[in-house]
């Protein structure tokens, strides 16, 4: 008998998904109310997954899906930031005329396929996961349909994704064909040697992987669909899809692919250091700020990807610990975006943030904690971030890696501070409204607070991350 108490989240996920469908098309003008209760359902599927043990190492249906202390921590990060990003955007879908009951509906179908996504132990498995984040995002980019770049990021990621997505399912085909099955330890129990044929498969894969968290070269899509979509959607591009694609880069490297890590290693090592540098340069000459999280989040992938290239379990945890604290920092930084409404108009480039400080202190000092955070300035937690990857680097003696690091960090760092400039020393415009949601209040009150006072007990997140043990 299968024990379905460790996918009671997900069984309910989906319950609640078709049920809120069924309410959404007999009830009229329920837009709200299904938006409400979709943050309930995510609620109560974290009340389930706290319900039981998340430290158990439970396999079902055939060894295909796994339940693990890694995949129980992804999906608590990613219920936690659905409701987060719900939270955040809920005045602005309104406002924009974007709340119709499909927008929630398809958010909870794309977090219900990364959490079977981040659960899988097999390839097909996987896809099915893959396929229903996906199908829902290329949705919910175009999902503005009077705003033409809405629909021009909804196209362009449906095209470039589904081209991603056909090598990386000729990967899985290539990976099927030379060990037999497409079971993960079956996998690494059959692939004991490297060939041609294994090395075309495991790059395919990450080709696809590395498309999914918009690592150079397989970035092109990112700039335009982070600016043409609504910015609550933006919002949750920048953060659930990393964690889920950086979960799966991890279940398969270091699963099926372990004994083959001379393959994949300097694959890795290359998209990290393609991110790192591409990332810090190209965000210098952006104007929007949407566009310049783009960039930024592209580089901030390369310093995760860096700790996964080390081949141990601290590069692992520290990637974890990075993404975690970078949910924060993506919170904070879109929850004070939403917060630059004039005249039920939202703005979102730079020079709208030209002397922010004198009309909104508050406001203000949250930018500068966050910006201040993303360029890894001590003592703020996205300091902390990258000193976890850099020691797990230097601890495996990559040094050219870190040196990398490094550089970008401060190339990085010359783009954050601007925006701090434009912030507190340009000449003031017109004041931007106050009459903000309590849930994008306490979004950004939260975010701001973890990364301002993490130095005080930074031991912590390591503690919990350290029970991840994948090798």
């Amino acid at each position: 008998m299968i024990n379905l108490n460790f996918i009671y989240s997900e069984l309910f996920l989906a319950l609640s998904i078709m049920t809120l469908l069924i309410v959404g098309v007999f009830k009229k003008n329920s837009s709200i109310l299904i938006y409400n209760l979709s943050i309930i359902s995510l609620l109560i599927c974290l009340a389930l997954i706290f319900n039981f043990p998340i430290n158990e190492n439970v396999e079902l249906f055939k060894n295909s899906y796994k339940i693990d202390y890694l995949s129980s921590f992804t999906k608590i990060l990613l219920i936690s930031s659905g409701v987060f990003v719900l939270f955040l955007s809920n005045k602005y879908v309104q406002i924009i005329d974007i709340n119709k009951i499909e927008y929630p509906i398809l958010v909870l179908s794309s977090i219900l396929g990364m959490m079977v996504m981040v659960s899988s132990n097999d390839l097909i498995l996987f896809y099915i996961g893959l396929e229903l984040q996906s199908l829902s995002l290329y949705v919910l980019a175009s999902f503005n349909r009077d705003n033409l770049l809405s629909s021009e990021s909804g196209l362009k990621y449906f095209v470039l994704s589904a081209l991603s997505s056909g090598l990386l399912l000729y990967g899985c085909s290539l990976i099927y064909g030379f060990s037999g099955s497409t079971n993960f330890f079956i996998i690494a129990n059959n692939l004991t040697e490297s060939s041609y044929g294994l090395t075309f498969g495991i790059v395919f894969i990450l080709v696809g992987l590395a498309f999914k968290i918009s690592a150079v070269p397989f970035h092109m899509w990112a700039p335009d669909v982070y600016q043409g979509s609504p910015t609550s959607v933006t919002a949750f591009f920048a953060i659930l899809p990393k964690i889920a694609a950086l979960t799966i880069f991890i279940r398969v490297l270091y699963v099926p692919f372990f004994n083959l890590i001379n393959d994949w290693q300097m694959i890795i090592i290359f998209l990290s250091i393609a991110s790192m540098l591409f990332g810090s340069i190209a965000a210098i000459g952006q104007s929007n700020l949407k566009r310049l999280i783009a960039y930024s989040s592209i580089g901030h992938m390369g310093y995760a990807l860096a700790g996964l290239s080390t081949g141990t379990n601290q590069g692992i945890q520290s990637s974890i610990t990075y993404i975690t604290i970078y949910l924060f920092m993506n919170l904070a930084f879109f929850a004070s975006i939403l917060m630059l409404r004039r005249d039920d108009k939202y703005f979102e480039n730079i020079e709208d943030l030209s002397g922010l400080s004198k009309h909104h202190p508050v406001l203000s000092f949250s930018f500068l904690i966050v910006l201040f955070s993303l360029a890894g300035i001590p003592p703020l937690a996205g300091f902390f971030a990258k000193f976890y990857i850099f020691t797990a680097v230097l601890e495996e003696s990559m040094y050219f890696l870190a040196i990398v690091g490094l550089l970008s960090t401060v190339i990085a760092a010359y783009y954050y501070l601007r925006l701090i400039k434009i912030i507190y020393f340009d000449s003031e415009k017109e004041k931007y409204e106050t009459n903000h949601n309590i849930g994008l209040k306490m979004s950004l009150l939260i975010s701001t607070i973890f990364i301002l006072f993490y130095f005080i007990y930074p031991s912590w997140l390591t503690e919990i991350i350290q029970n991840i043990i994948i090798i």
